[in-house]
């Protein structure tokens, strides 16, 4: 391994030959930075992550259900293990979507799940991402990458291969395929992360597409090539947000999305992945009630735990965290990329008074977290070695079957005091290997 390790700078520099970037918007303005990536792996176990691969596929499978039956009969509000107010007040809630049955039932096919490995070893649920969950793409080209530059450290560990994601992608969309081409539908090259749309269009062999290339007509969707031909198209995998999908339904003055694309999906005549008002289900509120809905659904208790969480909107968990404000984690429900993330024992007194109050004005706005210590992993600094806190964002594809790719994203920070890892916090990234034997 330390012939992988000696690369470091060479594997870095072809990430930034290949344009493996991501961008942020700040202040109005567009950045793109390089993803930096540590060649020191996330190492787990063949036991532990079948562990993790069955807890999984059970959230994922309850999380499917959820949105089926709350686009749908509702049975969970009217049974009452879900608030109403916690659906219908999210804003990841979409009327537009209200009947809408997706191709085969399905409405998460990729799921980005956020988990942490606590210093016990127990592992924890931070998040659910279930619209336009990203970074598949990073440690599958750092894996090729450093294949490249240092094959004998393959031959050496017995390490699961990451290369079957494209396939594992290619088949989730041909399974919910309502008969056509597969397309990956992208913003443009200004999006955050336009080098994984462009990485993955390739690799699973399906057309990259902009809005300006799709067409509505008596709810069908085509694609027009640059010779004015004409595919009809069966499977969207759109990495555009919802908001912006469709100018005839949702943002009046999107010029990225597809006018009309929402009537044919309703009509049943092309598959969204994503589905459009998955937000429901990776509300951070919504979180909290994962693990009711694994025993409504499925009627089995949950394999993987939640972080200890407390809704502000009871009143009994309103009084714990303003009770226990210095020792909690405050996040507010409609942020995200890290964004949002107060850690009560940082703030001064006056900040505190303010969020508290704010609390209690709007407790739906909020939920509160113990303070995971997770586990730190180890990161080249300059010439040695140094601890940071990371986690692993698992992906989690549903076709046929719910599958877990046996790879993942694990992030890292770079701060030594910052338990927030993500890129657009200036994190960086490593290989996880998952042990075949």
């Amino acid at each position: 391994m330390d012939d992988l390790f000696s690369q470091t700078e060479t594997v870095n520099s072809l990430l930034a030959r290949y344009g493996v970037k991501f961008g942020i918007y700040k202040n109005g303005v567009f950045n793109e930075q390089l993803f930096p990536f540590d060649p020191i792996p996330r190492i787990i176990s063949k036991d532990e992550f079948a562990f993790l691969e069955k807890g999984l596929r059970q959230r994922v499978d309850a999380l499917n259900m959820f949105l089926a039956d709350v686009y749908g009969e509702k049975r969970i509000i009217k049974d009452g293990v879900v608030p109403e107010e916690f659906v219908f007040a999210s804003s990841g809630y979409l009327r537009e979507c209200e009947g809408i049955v997706s191709p085969k039932g399905i409405y998460s096919h990729i799921s980005g799940i956020d988990l942490v490995q606590a210093i016990d070893g127990r592992w924890y649920v931070l998040e659910d991402n279930l619209r336009v969950p990203s970074g598949a793409s990073y440690p599958l080209i750092a894996r090729q990458l450093t294949r490249m530059s240092s094959p004998d450290t393959f031959r050496h560990y017995a390490v699961e291969d990451n290369r079957d994601y494209a396939g594992l992608l290619r088949r989730t969309m041909d399974n919910v395929n309502t008969g056509g081409i597969n397309v990956i539908l992208t913003p443009g090259r200004y999006n955050a992360a336009y080098f994984e749309h462009s990485y993955l269009a390739e690799k699973t062999g399906a057309v990259l597409v902009t809005g300006q290339d799709l067409v509505v007509e008596d709810n069908v969707v085509y694609y027009t090539d640059y010779q004015g031909g004409r595919q009809r198209v069966g499977a969207v995998y759109r990495r555009i947000s919802d908001d912006y999908l469709d100018p005839m339904v949702f943002e009046e003055e999107s010029v990225i999305g597809v006018p009309h694309i929402m009537s044919a999906y309703r009509a049943g005549n092309v598959a969204l992945i994503n589905a459009p008002g998955n937000g429901i289900a990776d509300d951070k509120g919504i979180y909290y009630f994962v693990p009711r809905m694994i025993k409504y659904y499925l009627g089995e208790e949950p394999i993987l735990d939640n972080a200890p969480t407390y809704l502000p909107f009871y009143e009994d968990d309103r009084r714990y965290v303003l009770e226990n404000f210095d020792r909690l984690v405050i996040k507010d429900v409609a942020e995200a990329g890290g964004y949002g993330v107060v850690f009560g024992s940082k703030l001064s007194p006056e900040e505190k008074e303010a969020l508290m109050s704010l609390i209690e004005r709007e407790p739906r706005r909020f939920i509160a977290q113990e303070v995971i210590d997770f586990r730190d992993l180890q990161v080249f600094e300059g010439d040695g070695r140094v601890f940071r806190k990371a986690d692993l964002r698992a992906f989690v594809l549903t076709g046929e079957t719910t599958m877990v790719w046996k790879s993942g994203l694990t992030r890292f920070s770079r701060n030594p005091d910052s338990f927030i890892v993500n890129s657009s916090q200036g994190g960086g990234f490593k290989d996880t290997w998952v042990l075949s034997r």
